[in-house]
């Protein structure tokens, strides 16, 4: 009667185990679904770092990065076919104000000379670029923002200079190979010009005009619906610059395959920026963010790329997911 007894609380016990195994995998498999939009622009790295050492994962994230050009990320997030975008503060404004809702819940990096303007060496000034061709991203892209920021902040405009569309690597290729007067670029691909004197100079970088920061932010919709999953993707960042300072070299190898860098090579593309921990977050999140999302919107009012203000800017980020 015993051994029955046992035999049965045995079966029942391994019954048990098996109900709550069978639970558990789909628990898994269900792990919240985010689609995020992004570029190979060296500051977005940690994110890639984030997927590939498995961290999002373990933050119960199934996260599927998708490469989509600047000029249309915010195409992808009005279709609902990403939730999530990395983008420059700036591009976060215009969306809002051209009706594509966004909210920022953590900054990323500073540009610290990682994009910059590359010249000619007759090139003296800014006031030699008029009249001048200048490579450069499509409206609406940090690239173009940034030539309207320098030009605005030396008594110019995009009125005096010409512009051809070509993406941040292709300006800087072309420039390289003897085309256009000029290009607006940044990392990894304004190391092209470092690493080419004879075809021109580095005029000027965020190190001069510092006004190139980015953040990720989500659809208001999914972010309302999703405030766990938010979290999760913020903390996954915060986790994947701790991997950095703990294994910079493995870590350098991981980001730099991502954009057929080696790891040295992606080491010194990322020395030109400084990637924002949790308390810098903070601190920006706390005036900085609104003071920059301010000046932003008169140069982008004055280059077009808005035809109106956003409404109320404070809706523009949400600070919950840095405390």
């Amino acid at each position: 009667m015993t051994r029955s007894v046992v035999k049965w609380t045995s079966l029942a016990a391994a019954a048990a185990a098996a109900c709550m195994m069978a639970l558990a995998a789909p628990a898994q498999a269900q792990d919240t679904k985010v689609v995020l939009g992004m570029s190979g622009w060296t500051g977005f790295a940690p994110l890639t770092l984030a997927d590939k050492a498995g961290i999002f994962k373990k933050n119960g994230l199934d996260v599927e990065i998708k490469m989509i050009p600047q000029k249309d990320r915010h195409l992808a997030l009005a279709s609902k076919s990403i939730q999530c975008a990395a983008t420059t503060v700036e591009t976060h404004v215009a969306w809002n104000a051209n009706g594509v809702p966004i909210v920022q819940i953590f900054q990323m990096d500073k540009s610290y000379g990682a994009d910059g303007i590359a010249v000619r060496g007759d090139i003296k000034g800014f006031a030699d670029l008029k009249g001048k061709t200048i490579g450069v991203d499509a409206p609406g892209t940090a690239p173009y923002f940034g030539l309207a920021w320098m030009l605005s902040k030396n008594g110019m405009s995009l009125k005096d200079v010409k512009t051809t569309t070509l993406s941040p690597q292709a300006a800087a290729q072309a420039f390289v190979a003897g085309q256009n007067d000029a290009a607006m670029t940044y990392e990894p691909y304004l190391s092209t010009v470092r690493d080419n004197p004879a075809a021109g100079k580095i005029l000027a970088t965020t190190l001069d005009y510092p006004m190139v920061m980015d953040t990720v932010g989500c659809d208001p919709t999914w972010l309302k619906a999703n405030g766990k999953a938010a979290q999760a993707l913020a903390n996954s960042y915060f986790q994947a610059l701790d991997m950095i300072k703990a294994d910079p070299t493995k870590s350098n190898e991981i980001m730099g395959a991502a954009v057929k860098q080696t790891g040295e090579q992606f080491a010194k593309s990322s020395s030109f920026l400084r990637w924002q921990d949790k308390a810098a977050n903070q601190k920006f999140f706390a005036g900085e963010l609104t003071t920059f999302m301010k000046d932003a919107t008169a140069i982008l009012l004055e280059a077009g790329i808005i035809r109106k203000a956003p409404e109320d800017l404070a809706v523009t980020f949400d600070a919950s997911f840095i405390k």
